[in-house]
């Protein structure tokens, strides 16, 4: 099996070594995502409304360049360095998704990059 390195302008360049997705067959495996404007690669505000609503626009961009959209992912894995921003996450979430939902895992850690509030990561499977 063959795989692709998904890039998009439309998104944070990596800050890593790593690729903002790759494809394997009909899986598109999604980079965690921070708050970064893709123009500027600054952060868009300390808000964590506002940061969870430019990561789902980062994942957005990513799952575009990978002939997908958010509709298309399976999994995600929310990090968040407080947990108890969970319902704020949540109520931005529901901007982005409609049910059926995506599987998820919230997890809380110490840090991210860039002292952000959150990461999100995921899967995405697209048509055969």
């Amino acid at each position: 099996m063959s795989k692709e390195v998904i890039f998009t302008e439309n998104a944070p360049q990596a800050i890593g070594p790593y690729s903002q997705a790759v494809r394997a067959g009909n899986t598109v495996y999604l980079s965690g995502q921070i708050p970064l404007v893709p123009a500027t690669m600054e952060l868009i505000s300390e808000d964590v409304k506002e940061q969870t609503t430019q990561v789902f626009k980062n994942l957005q961009a990513v799952c575009e360049a990978a002939g997908g959209s958010l509709k298309d992912i399976v999994k995600l894995n929310i990090y968040m360095t407080d947990l108890g921003n969970f319902n704020a996450v949540n109520e931005v979430m529901v901007e982005f998704f409609q049910v059926p939902y995506p599987a998820r895992a919230a997890l809380g850690v110490r840090a991210l990059p860039k002292n952000v509030e959150v990461e999100i990561e995921g899967v995405m499977v697209l048509e055969d």
